[in-house]
């Protein structure tokens, strides 16, 4: 595994669950299309996870 991964919101949250909301603004994403850089590790991939239909991840 890298140990970076960039992680870009590529879909709008307007319509989709609070909890889906809170995982991506957590992740750091405020606009579309705005990239943001973290560790690779559990608990951010599991954020992936949660809103893989929302956002592109990238290994640095």
């Amino acid at each position: 595994m890298s140990n970076k991964l960039s992680i870009t919101l590529t879909r709008s949250v307007i319509g989709r669950p609070e909890d889906q909301r809170v995982t991506v603004r957590t992740l750091g994403l405020k606009k579309l299309h705005q990239t943001v850089v973290h560790d690779d590790n559990a608990a951010i991939r599991g954020m992936i996870n949660k809103v893989a239909h929302l956002v592109t991840v990238k290994e640095q």
